[in-house]
């Protein structure tokens, strides 16, 4: 089955369970080598599998002992600055150094320049 957005999100769970349960098969891991390795408990690893709701927490152990972490890159993309807002700071980019103006010379006093 290919997830699909019209799905309900029973079914993608269910379908995520389908998958998880397909890949711990392949892997030959039972519920309770499974549960042990991730940290979890065997009725958590069952509840996963059935499709039910569980936590961000548990999926991301389960998906590291079965090698599926890799995945998560794919599946949700770093992103990095919008091409606009690159625009934007383009023009605050300092282009040269700038002058030491008001401030005074080491040893010199101000003056108008007419006091002679």
């Amino acid at each position: 089955m290919v997830v699909e957005a019209l799905m309900s999100d029973e079914a993608i769970l269910k379908e995520i369970g389908r998958r998880l349960a397909r890949r711990r098969l392949e892997l030959e891991l039972t519920q309770a080598e499974l549960a042990e390795r991730a940290g979890v408990s065997k009725r958590t690893v069952e509840r996963v599998e059935a499709g039910e709701s569980t936590q961000t927490s548990t999926l991301i152990r389960i998906f590291r002992i079965l090698g599926l972490l890799d995945n998560l890159d794919s599946l949700i993309p770093a992103s990095g600055p919008r091409p606009l807002d690159l625009l934007k700071l383009r023009g605050k980019e300092r282009q040269r150094a700038s002058s030491k103006k008001g401030k005074e010379q080491a040893g010199a006093t101000w003056s108008w320049g007419d006091e002679s």
